[in-house]
């Protein structure tokens, strides 16, 4: 296992960081999902070798700081670009894995320089996450506030109290129900990404942030849309797990369907997590896009 380097970045925040493989090689810059942190992408790390690999703890995860509340992907794709820029990256291959991906849309629309390529492990959609608060009588509304939010107690209040009462054992349960379909990682890796996952202090702001982000033509119940996805014409892949209610298959394809000249890549009896249920594929797929072996 590779250690954590530390970054303070230009707006105060300090970044952790992985940091693996020779900076004079191809550069991926790895962007984690909800409940996650850059040691999520370990199975990459173990396989990915002759490249350099570059994953932080997005603002509120892991072991970076939460100096400043947020409201968008948006501000937390400029975290990952002041981020890139202290390390002096000004090229990379984007990897976003869930709500990641919305980060590496957001990344990708506001500096299409900076962007080689995109790869969307089950990306989230380009329309935001639909959460709704479901009323009394059975019909839903948007949630009114953050606090609004944070008292939901189906969605979001029973993990917020897990994160605050460092639960593994429900963010154990939570995962394999809904992350890990159809492989587990070993009980090492496991009690590794749990560890991780109960570091998150700002589940509140990114499940708000989700529900906000919009880069459509349409209204997604809580805004209209940028219209930025056209902007976006770096080659891009998205990966498919058949078995992921998280982000399902038909999300996916309607991200495909707003990228012109993306490419879905199919994976079976796979999840949310293509990292646990399928990494050799994965990194195969990965290489192949950048053209690489």
């Amino acid at each position: 296992m590779i250690d954590k380097k530390f970054i303070t970045l230009p707006n105060g925040e300090t970044c952790a960081y992985l940091d693996q493989g020779d900076h004079g090689s191809e550069t991926f810059l790895l962007i984690h999902g909800n409940s996650s942190s850059s040691l999520h992408f370990y199975p990459l790390f173990k396989r990915m070798k002759n490249v350099r690999l570059v994953a932080p703890d997005l603002r509120g995860f892991g072991d970076s700081s939460y100096n400043n509340r947020f409201s968008g992907l948006d501000e937390l794709a400029e975290d990952v670009k002041l981020f890139a820029d202290a390390l002096g990256i000004s090229k990379a291959r984007i990897i976003g894995w869930s709500n990641g991906g919305g980060v590496a849309f957001e990344l990708t629309v506001r500096y299409p320089d900076m962007v080689t390529s995109l790869f969307l492990i089950e990306g989230a959609g380009y329309k935001g996450y639909p959460l709704f608060k479901k009323k009394s009588d059975g019909t839903f509304e948007p949630f009114a506030s953050k606090e609004d939010l944070a008292a939901d107690p189906v969605l979001i209040a029973p993990v917020l109290f897990a994160l605050e009462n460092k639960n593994a054992l429900f963010i154990d349960v939570l995962w394999k129900a809904s992350i890990y379909r159809h492989r587990k990682p070993s009980r090492k890796e496991n009690k590794m990404y749990i560890t991780e996952t109960l570091k998150q202090r700002n589940l509140v702001d990114l499940d708000w942030a989700l529900i906000h982000f919009n880069m459509s033509d349409e209204h997604n119940g809580y805004s209209m849309g940028s219209g930025k996805i056209r902007e976006i014409h770096c080659p891009v892949s998205l990966t498919s797990g058949d078995l992921d209610r998280v982000v399902p298959p038909a999300t996916v394809k309607e991200n495909a369907a707003a990228i012109n000249g993306s490419k879905i890549l199919e994976y079976k009896k796979c999840g949310h997590s293509p990292l646990v249920d399928c990494p050799d594929q994965l990194v195969k797929d990965i290489m192949a896009q950048a053209g690489l072996k």
